[in-house]
């Protein structure tokens, strides 16, 4: 679980307190020092870096030919933090990390909530967060390549109560008493989330 003093000094304002913990639950690491290096739809076994130059000796080595993620949000290297051979330490500092992603998450956000029509009823909430997550391990959202696309602007997800709680993992949230006119109406919906197919 995150540190609350780190979200709220780091995070992506746009994105409420229980968004961020949840995004990073879902899709990222409490491992700072964390890569995630993937040649095609292969993932490579990795010896766990105990430094910061260490780490960055792996990401440098990896980047040019691999999908390199990195750090507790599992930042895509390569998309708005930098060419390879000018990256430095503050990829994999918790909180220069948390700001980075869940900046770029949040745009992922209002790109997927612009797509829905900016809706107001917050039973389509957790699908808009499983569609973000899903975006942000694939890159893609309805054939648009998310991390390079323009930040559409307006509404990231839904003005909710920090404290509501989304389960990413599970879409059987939706039909529990906490996500009330959900159950009669909700659609059939693939879980894509295994696929992990990143940019």
């Amino acid at each position: 679980m995150l540190d609350a003093a780190l979200i709220a000094h780091c995070a992506d304002p746009s994105l409420t307190p229980a968004i961020v913990e949840q995004f990073v639950e879902a899709a990222g690491s409490d491992d700072p020092l964390a890569i995630t290096v993937r040649w095609g739809d292969k993932k490579i076994l990795l010896t766990k870096p105990a430094t910061t130059e260490e780490a960055l000796e792996i990401v440098r080595q990896n980047a040019v030919m691999a999908t390199v993620r990195v750090g507790i949000t599992q930042l895509p290297v390569g998309y708005g933090v930098g060419k390879v051979e000018q990256l430095d330490g503050k990829l994999l500092d918790a909180c220069d990390n948390l700001r980075t992603g869940t900046a770029m998450f949040a745009k992922i956000a209002r790109i997927v909530t612009r797509w829905y029509g900016n809706p107001t009823d917050k039973a389509v909430l957790t699908q808009l967060f499983d569609d973000a997550v899903v975006a942000w391990r694939t890159g893609v959202f309805r054939n648009q390549k998310v991390f390079s696309a323009a930040d559409p602007g307006g509404q990231t997800f839904l003005v909710v109560e920090p404290s509501e709680k989304i389960d990413p993992q599970h879409d059987n949230a939706r039909l529990s008493p906490d996500h009330p006119n959900v159950g009669e109406n909700a659609e059939i919906r693939v879980d894509l989330s295994h696929i992990g197919i990143d940019p």
